[in-house]
């Protein structure tokens, strides 16, 4: 089940010469409720590329997600991506869940909480 997305976050910078993953403001981490190293999956809006990897905190109020490692070759600076993380639930639990998901504005800040 989906856990947390961060839709529409812009892509701050790429470093290629990197051990992987991608680097995401800790407080809109903390949003949304994914942990440093949790697995997620990126989805690039601007080009179509999906991909996963795991989650690294930048300081909280930077705004900065940047993808890291290989990765990095499949996205560009000021693309539009969606970060997703998923749980496994019983059918009971997901009967009740409802993710978190946040919708950010151009400067990578909390726009609206859906």
């Amino acid at each position: 089940m989906l856990k947390s997305k961060i839709h529409k976050a812009r892509v701050t910078d790429r470093v290629i010469d990197y051990e992987g993953s991608t680097t995401i403001d800790r407080a809109l981490m903390d949003a949304v409720g994914i942990l440093p190293y949790e697995q997620i999956q990126v989805y690039d809006i601007s080009n179509g590329q999906r991909f996963e990897t795991y989650a690294i905190a930048a300081p909280a109020g930077s705004g900065e997600v940047c993808v890291n490692g290989a990765a990095a070759r499949l996205v560009e600076i000021g693309d539009e991506i969606i970060i997703a993380a998923y749980a496994v639930l019983s059918e009971k639990e997901a009967g009740r869940h409802k993710p978190v998901i946040v919708v950010l504005d151009a400067r990578n800040e909390i726009g609206k909480r859906v």
